[in-house]
């Protein structure tokens, strides 16, 4: 008996182990190197606010590709909660004079209790009503927004002071900031990382390529799609928050339409359903907007037509397309 169940073993057990630098394949461990080689070294050549809005935006692309790329959820209303977690992080920063973690911590939850209340209601619609009814719920939040008298209508919340982290490192270096938003959008793109590939992942990732053979298998799908989108909607608010630091402000903007717009565009640009793809889709986005701001409105136009020729030629986003011909996952 064990000279025929010993070949089948022995080959197993001296497969030799890959390197796997945290859970990260081979490929995507050489990326992830070189995305924190490229966040460290920034500062030396580039605008410390240029580089913070571009790791708030990255952060806002990813919360919204663990919805839409891993939970299958596309949700056309997600600036419902980066808008509200700026107004929050903005308001108890200037009012109630908190520190900067506390603040953005607050305006996280509040994003992620909201967007559990709402996406308990949402994601008992199959189909094309789930993103309708994000849709409704962020034209919602956007008109609460301009009415509510906190808020400060067209105005937004302006002068909201950076104060001092832990109440020890003052943040009115752009510098120290830098390292402070770097270290928040570390935090979330590896917590996203990991719920991607752990056991909860690879249901959720299985809810979305066949719903109907998950609940056979006996799992709760609604369950796995109302913590992945309290999860989602609690890293956008935050997102909105660290967002409101940097800029000192928060507006309508914050919670438009065309911040959604937005979202999706960065994450599709880089590939939706991968793990790299919507820094990238930021980076290019943020770019974009800075680098041709002279051309003023024209620079939507182009956006436009990078986002037409995505859809047509690159279908699975920069990321997704590199990752095809080099044939690993990115």
């Amino acid at each position: 008996m064990d000279s025929v169940t010993s070949p089948s073993i022995a080959p197993a057990a001296q497969a030799p182990r890959q390197f796997r630098l945290l859970s990260f394949s081979p490929a995507q461990s050489i990326a992830f190197v070189l995305m924190l080689a490229v966040i460290l070294l920034a500062p030396t050549v580039g605008y410390p606010i240029f580089l913070m809005k571009i790791l708030c935006l990255a952060l806002f692309a990813c919360s919204f590709n663990l919805l839409g790329g891993y939970g299958g959820l596309i949700s056309f209303g997600h600036a419902a909660y980066f808008g509200l977690g700026a107004y929050i992080t903005a308001w108890v920063a200037k009012n109630w004079g908190v520190s900067p973690e506390v603040a953005i911590l607050l305006g996280g939850l509040t994003a992620g209790g909201v967007g559990t209340l709402f996406g308990w209601v949402a994601i008992r619609r199959p189909g094309m009503f789930f993103p309708m009814i994000t849709l409704a719920v962020g034209q919602m939040v956007y008109f609460f927004c301009l009415q509510a008298p906190f808020t400060n209508g067209e105005d937004g919340i302006q002068k909201v002071p950076r104060g001092a982290l832990f109440g020890l490192f003052p943040l009115d270096n752009n510098l120290v900031l830098y390292w402070v938003i770097a270290a928040i959008f570390l935090a979330g793109f590896l917590l996203m990382h990991r719920v991607v590939h752990s056991p909860f992942g690879q249901v959720l990732k299985s809810i979305r390529d066949n719903e109907p053979r998950a609940i056979s298998l006996g799992y709760e799908t609604a369950h796995y799609k109302l913590i992945t989108t309290m999860l989602a909607t609690t890293i956008a608010g935050i997102a909105g928050g660290s967002k409101a630091i940097v800029f000192g402000i928060a507006t309508l903007a914050d919670v438009g339409f065309a911040t959604s717009g937005e979202a999706l565009l960065m994450t599709l640009v880089g590939g939706l359903g991968t793990i790299f793809g919507p820094v990238v889709g930021a980076t290019i986005v943020a770019s974009m907007e800075n680098f041709l701001s002279p051309f003023g409105a024209w620079v939507t136009v182009a956006q436009g037509v990078i986002f037409v020729v995505c859809v047509l030629m690159f279908r699975s986003g920069l990321i997704g397309e590199l990752g095809k011909k080099l044939k690993i996952s990115l």
